[in-house]
């Protein structure tokens, strides 16, 4: 027996989704070398994902976090809502601490980088199927880097998204259905708690840590 292998007689039974056909046949090949594992699914959406556990009731969920029409994360939050105990590992490229830092509160298992998959991979399965959490170090020091710091709430990462698309104040509340002065009031709170020095500089801090795209 490998020294990753479990010792369960059982196979560890692994629901896979992710929307670039690469990684899913990356980590259904490296997973299918692995006597005491099986892929029992794949999907390519979050869509999906409720009606596939459902049907699998896979040991461990993998996840992109970024995918189209459902993202990880809302897929993550309907399948915890409704099953408390599923083990979840989020695939990331680590392109900010938000996504992450929000996946940890819905009850994620751990994390997996998309560039060392063939390194983690089965590590992380193991131990995730252990009870254990899976928090690769890059990852750590980016929550760790950002612990603490106070959170966009959804209406003011809706102003800083109608804002990065070049909208001016009045637009924005147009927009929104808010007054003008209400807009100004955000776009302060915003600037305070990003660290930013004007909306333009707010705009790029959001985009790296991952709280708005363009």
């Amino acid at each position: 027996m490998s020294s990753t292998e479990p010792s369960s007689s059982k196979p560890i039974r692994i629901l896979l989704v992710d929307d670039h056909p690469m990684i899913l046949a990356g980590l259904a090949d490296t997973i299918a070398s692995e006597p005491g594992m099986c892929v029992v699914g794949e999907l390519e959406d979050g869509v999906g994902v409720l009606d596939a556990f459902e049907a699998l009731r896979p040991d461990i969920t993998i996840m992109d976090i970024a995918m189209p029409r459902m993202d990880g994360l809302q897929a993550l939050e309907a399948m915890r809502q409704l099953h408390g105990g599923a083990r979840v590992i989020m695939l990331t490229t680590l392109a900010g601490d938000h996504q992450m830092r929000r996946a940890v509160e819905l009850g994620a298992a751990g994390f997996l980088m998309k560039h060392s998959l063939r390194k983690d991979l089965i590590d992380a399965i193991v131990a995730v199927h252990a009870g254990r959490r899976w928090i690769p170090s890059d990852v750590a020091r980016t929550l760790v880097e950002h612990l603490g710091q106070p959170k966009l709430s959804e209406r003011e990462a809706e102003v800083l998204r109608s804002a990065a698309a070049g909208n001016a104040n009045k637009q924005i509340g147009a927009l929104l259905g808010i007054a003008e002065d209400t807009v100004k009031a955000h776009i302060r709170t915003i600037l305070a708690k990003l660290h930013a020095h004007d909306r333009t500089h707010a705009v790029a801090i959001a985009v790296k840590r991952g709280i708005i795209s363009l």
